[in-house]
């Protein structure tokens, strides 16, 4: 047998072998979800639980499955890991292929089942490193792809400003010129603001521009679960960072938020919104993801505590003294869901009441048995604030036994239609979503 066949089966054999170890969860995601999540006692374990599908893609007519009401359609297959999508003035929208830099070492048993694990699911395999712009081309729904820019270093977040574009590659932000209507920009970028890039255990940044175009809101993850690579290479990480546009000089806008991967505005009272992904390996049912406002200046717990002043006893030394300023979330989306993509709407194309909340993408999560996330939900907003439950909009990410991965969702726009557009990872598809005709 090939030596890489071999391999090959030893990785199966052992993931099949982990597959069934820890516990199972006791609470489905809606019933850790809202303003007051159940939390139950902290475990800990020797292997914790994992549930790992392998992927197999989308089948020629395959699709997501939609809420009553929607309707799907793929307007982009072919693509190398889509992340984020950024809707431009003119109705082009941008696809943001990327995946991690592959910087961080192997030095543990986790990480070694990390790299097996996302393997299998299709979720490591190396990222386009670019930006594809997408343009409707005629009244039939067709969508052509251009190489908009290339050579990046794991892009994730982007953001336009007047005449400039700026993408938050891993390690910094690049700023490019602009022209409206261009299908390529040719010219190089311009190194402009440098972002926390050593190790990148949570290598994405999120990039989100203030109205007037002043500053930009940048999510920074932490280097590790909590802080077992040494606190010294948490230097300005598990942040949302404030950048000066003038300038390019930054801050720190707030903290203890281990992994903050999406940011929006909501578009009712001008408040910031993230959402963040929970530490891990204390149980399936530990720690709830969370989408919650950004107070300038405020301390959200992590390492230290986690939904609150829910003290991590793992963490060494210990700080009171921040526990104690740790700010609750305002809502739980469940745990282990893996939220990656954050739409703020107000009013959209889909059906009312779809209207005035937040969409959030799940990408789903290998640590939690049985499986949560892999599906787009809609969080209703009323007075400002998350109310009920997440309602599921697009769902069939993966099979009904769990144990085949067809795509995962991340970035979410709003096109100038109206619809919901889907960057699907694991797919390598963008989706849209629009209401069914009457």
């Amino acid at each position: 047998m090939h030596k890489n066949s071999i391999q090959g089966a030893a990785v199966l054999a052992l993931l099949a072998l982990l597959g069934g170890c820890g516990d199972k969860a006791a609470f489905d995601s809606s019933q850790q979800s809202g303003s007051a999540p159940p939390l139950p006692a902290a475990q800990n374990f020797l292997v914790p639980p994992i549930k790992v599908p392998g992927r197999v893609g989308w089948k020629e007519g395959q699709t997501p499955q939609v809420a009553a009401g929607l309707q799907v359609e793929r307007i982009a297959d072919g693509l190398q890991h889509p992340r984020q999508l950024l809707m431009l003035p003119n109705g082009d929208v941008l696809v943001v292929e990327s995946n991690s830099p592959g910087t961080e070492a192997t030095t543990t048993p986790k990480q070694l089942i990390a790299g097996m694990v996302t393997s299998k699911m299709g979720k490591g395999a190396k990222g386009g490193n670019q930006i594809t712009l997408l343009r409707k081309v005629g009244a039939a729904g067709l969508w052509e792809k251009h190489v908009f820019i290339a050579g990046l270093n794991s892009p994730f977040g982007l953001q336009l400003i007047g005449d400039f574009l700026y993408v938050a590659n891993t390690d910094a932000i690049v700023k490019f010129p602009y022209v409206a209507g261009q299908t390529q920009i040719n010219a190089p970028g311009a190194a402009w603001a440098d972002l926390p890039g050593a190790v990148n255990h949570h290598w994405t940044k999120a990039l989100l521009a203030n109205a007037d175009g002043s500053k930009l809101y940048v999510g920074v993850g932490s280097n590790s679960n909590i802080t077992e690579n040494g606190i010294e290479v948490e230097y300005r990480r598990a942040n949302v960072l404030e950048v000066d546009v003038a300038t390019g000089g930054s801050r720190i806008y707030a903290s203890g938020l281990r992994n903050p991967t999406g940011l929006g505005w909501d578009p009712q009272n001008g408040k910031l919104w993230a959402i963040a992904n929970e530490r891990d390996e204390i149980g399936s049912d530990l720690v709830p993801d969370y989408l919650t406002s950004v107070k300038e200046g405020a301390f959200y717990g992590w390492p230290y505590s986690y939904y609150g002043q829910h003290v991590d006893r793992r963490v060494m030394p210990q700080r009171p003294d921040l526990v104690a300023k740790a700010i609750k979330p305002d809502y739980a989306l469940g745990s282990h869901v893996a939220p990656l993509g954050l739409l703020m709407s107000g009013t959209n194309a889909l059906p009312a009441q779809y209207h005035n909340g937040a969409f959030v993408s799940e990408h789903g999560s290998w640590d939690r048995s049985p499986l949560s996330g892999y599906e787009v939900v809609f969080v209703a907003f009323q007075q400002g604030q998350p109310v009920g439950k997440p309602q599921p909009v697009v769902t069939g990410f993966h099979s009904p036994d769990e144990s085949q991965l067809y795509g995962a969702p991340v970035g979410l726009v709003q096109d100038k239609e109206g619809a919901l557009l889907i960057a699907d990872d694991v797919g390598n598809s963008v989706w849209r979503i629009t209401a069914v005709a009457r």
